[in-house]
């Protein structure tokens, strides 16, 4: 039997720190040489844009996985996407999981890891910029590793940001306060959350109070960034998922040729390494570019546990 889950099966919360932990395994995978992840692949549709697909998966061990993620970048209304997996061992077909919701869930898990490995073990307080579904994520995942206890959001628009602040704050039983600008959601934060498509900076370095770390999700090419470069001068230490695909994009990493492009780290080094990489005061700055295999893994992990979907004939 084939299991196929959808987005309706994807929304629990206790999900998150299941994502966060198959992230964790991925990075661990990686440091160790066993995980499959080359940068993303885009077939051009014409002017309906590209198909993408990202594949990867872990080959050896007791666990082996394989299989990829397909989406596009139409300009419809729907976002549909599948991730399909395989026991690359048998050559069996494991399952589908369709839906946009698993791929904001694995970018949250990420961003989740992250916070984990850089952030303060003290960290209450997020301020979060952006206020769709990768913001959504990227706030759960921070309070699944973190005991944050009260958040700050901004979004352009007022009637998002307020929609935002009483779903999360319902959702995740915290405070979160929707407030008018972007310096206010930054300047008090232990933890700085970018999920925006803005292509000019909507947070400056300035901003950062001592002791911050910052998750990046939106834009981060030269000319088009959603952070200003002055953040990363700031960091003591700047890490990505994937040094590959951020060396992979159609334009350039938005700190080429900059002293900061040298000073990145590869975050499954520092899974790895498990030890501290700031003192209290430092800043600390993690780009998320989409590491590949950690659909997969996630995707494994939640059909492992998932109670709900359906089951078809192979």
């Amino acid at each position: 039997m084939v299991k196929v889950v959808t987005d309706r099966d994807l929304q629990d919360l206790s999900l998150t720190a299941i994502a966060i932990e198959a992230v964790e395994r991925a990075f661990r995978e990686k440091a160790a040489g066993m995980l499959v992840s080359p940068p993303r692949h885009c077939v051009a549709m014409g002017d309906a844009g590209d198909l993408v697909f990202t594949v990867g998966g872990v080959t050896g061990g007791a666990q082996p996985v394989a299989g990829f993620r397909a989406y596009t970048t139409f300009n419809g209304e729907r976002d549909e996407q599948v991730v399909a997996l395989w026991n690359p061992s048998s050559g069996a077909l494991i399952g589908l999981v369709t839906g946009a919701r698993l791929g904001a869930l694995r970018t949250g898990a990420i961003g989740g890891v992250a916070i984990r490995h850089m952030a303060r073990d003290d960290a209450r307080i997020v301020g979060v910029i952006g206020s769709g579904e990768q913001a959504k994520t990227q706030l759960e995942a921070a309070a699944a590793v973190r005991p944050i206890r009260h958040a700050l959001v901004y979004s352009r628009n007022e009637a998002n940001r307020i929609r935002f602040a009483d779903e999360m704050g319902r959702r995740l039983g915290i405070s979160v306060r929707p407030v008018e600008t972007s310096r206010q959601a930054v300047t008090e934060s232990d933890i700085v959350i970018c999920a925006t498509s803005s292509t000019l900076p909507v947070l400056e370095a300035s901003w950062l109070k001592p002791g911050t770390h910052v998750n990046t999700v939106g834009p981060k090419f030269v000319g088009a960034h959603e952070i200003a470069v002055e953040v990363a001068a700031a960091a003591r230490t700047i890490a990505t998922d994937s040094p590959e695909q951020m060396l992979a994009y159609a334009r350039p990493f938005f700190l080429t040729d900059t002293p900061d492009m040298r000073r990145i780290r590869d975050l499954c080094l520092l899974v790895a390494e498990n030890r501290p990489v700031r003192r209290q005061e430092d800043i600390t700055l993690f780009c998320s570019t989409g590491l590949a295999g950690t659909e997969v893994l996630v995707a494994e992990a939640i059909l492992q546990r998932c109670a709900s979907g359906i089951e078809i004939e192979r």
